[in-house]
């Protein structure tokens, strides 16, 4: 499920690239030539469409080739999808955020996430340093509008008396700030999401809010939880206070089944004396005196889009990283399900209740990038991922990749091969 960002949240392989020193205040760049027939333009994508909030936007080009970010070729750049904004100026480099979308790996297409209402969608070609060409190379700017309401969806049939309930929970109970809430069903499967399956579904924890609408896709957001890998259980991070819980089964589209398949709603009192270390200390994880820790979604995940597993990489080389159901905000920049990445090199996970190091083995990515050019010795080499929030703090959960090995051998590009 997706976590939208206050404006939009970019999904899949689309590469936010890192601009160094790039500000409204940079010195003018040298611009490179564009071909003089060349054009850019959405395909399928029309001014004052209506769309749906998820949205597949495709680029086409002509009279310029495509290419990654750093790669200097005549006649040829990458593309950047604006949102809601005008254009940069352009002899500087595009910049990176929520509303200037870098596709530095040479993507030709992006699904995006747009909240309801009218936005302006525009696409700027730019050559391998992020600058605009000479003519610039951009598309018409046009209007798109999200309707304010999901369109009903087909609500699955759940199996006569079946029941999801807390495990261990009762209404009225007093719980710590970090507390595991189980979940359990009866008369009903415990299946992923995206999986149809004869009376299945995924639980979603609903978090001081009413029910949803029965006839369309639950909500993803902090007061609605969702338990897409079929989940049956949660370290919940709550501020002291009242709160309800409640939980409210999906089908493989997250959509409520018929009848709904719902607990009952409950009041519960979160204590804590408001210091880190106490509310850690109460949580079923490692106590800790760090700073509090920033929720995350549950099916929130960092990768590898290159390298994988097992490959061999050339000394110096580009580490490319994915994000799903979660945005990019640099550091110090605090929005809801969002973060920055941390490259650990030849390192283990750093303690999860306190800032990420910063060294040699512990590269932070403030600015929001999702490549780094990284240079290593010969050899065997681990890497990992690791997402913070705007204090270097690892989310709760943590969204972490997996711990991957590669070995670097000598060459350049057409050395790379897998093992």
């Amino acid at each position: 499920m997706l976590r939208l960002a206050p404006a939009l949240l970019l999904l899949g392989l689309a590469v936010a690239v890192p601009i160094a020193g790039a500000s409204a205040q940079e010195r003018a760049r040298q611009r490179s030539p564009a071909a003089a027939t060349a054009r850019l333009s959405f395909i399928g994508l029309a001014d004052k469409a209506q769309v749906p909030a998820k949205l597949t936007v495709r680029f086409a080009i002509s009279g310029m080739e495509v290419v990654p970010a750093g790669q200097a070729a005549r006649n040829a750049g990458h593309h950047h999808l604006l949102i809601d904004t005008e254009l940069p100026p352009l002899d500087q480099p595009i910049p990176s955020d929520f509303n200037h979308i870098h596709f530095g790996g040479g993507q030709t297409e992006a699904e995006i996430a747009l909240t309801p209402g009218k936005h302006t969608l525009q696409l700027l070609f730019a050559d391998h340093n992020h600058v605009p060409h000479d003519p610039p190379v951009m598309s018409e700017r046009i209007t798109v509008e999200v309707p304010a309401t999901s369109a009903e969806k087909p609500r699955s049939a759940a199996g006569p008396g079946a029941r999801v309930f807390f495990v261990d929970l009762r209404d009225g109970a007093t719980i710590p700030s970090h507390a595991k809430i189980r979940f359990g069903v009866e008369g009903i499967t415990v299946t992923p999401a995206g999986t149809t399956s004869p009376n299945g579904g995924h639980h979603h924890l609903l978090v001081d809010t009413e029910l949803p609408a029965l006839d369309r896709e639950i909500p993803s957001d902090f007061n609605h939880l969702h338990f897409g890998r079929g989940q049956t259980e949660v370290e919940l991070s709550l501020p002291p206070g009242e709160h309800t819980l409640q939980l409210l089964m999906g089908d493989h589209e997250h959509v409520p089944h018929d009848p709904p398949v719902v607990s009952q709603r409950i009041r519960v009192r979160v204590v804590g004396d408001g210091q880190p270390a106490a509310a850690a200390a109460a949580a079923p994880h490692a106590p800790g005196t760090g700073p509090a820790r920033t929720p995350s979604p549950n099916d929130a995940a960092v990768y590898f889009v290159y390298p994988r597993d097992g490959d061999r990489i050339y000394p110096t080389s580009t580490i490319r990283f994915g994000l799903r159901n979660m945005g990019v905000a640099p550091a110090g920049v605090a929005k809801p399900n969002t973060g920055h990445h941390h490259l650990l090199v030849d390192a283990g996970p750093p303690s999860f209740d306190a800032p990420i190091p910063a060294d040699l083995n512990h590269i932070h990515l403030g600015g929001g990038q999702t490549e780094y050019r990284l240079t290593l010795p010969n050899g065997r080499h681990t890497l990992q991922l690791l997402l913070a929030d705007e204090n270097h703090m690892p989310h709760d959960p943590p969204v972490i990749s997996e711990r991957i090995t590669v070995t670097v051998v000598p060459g350049g590009p057409r050395a790379r091969r897998r093992r």
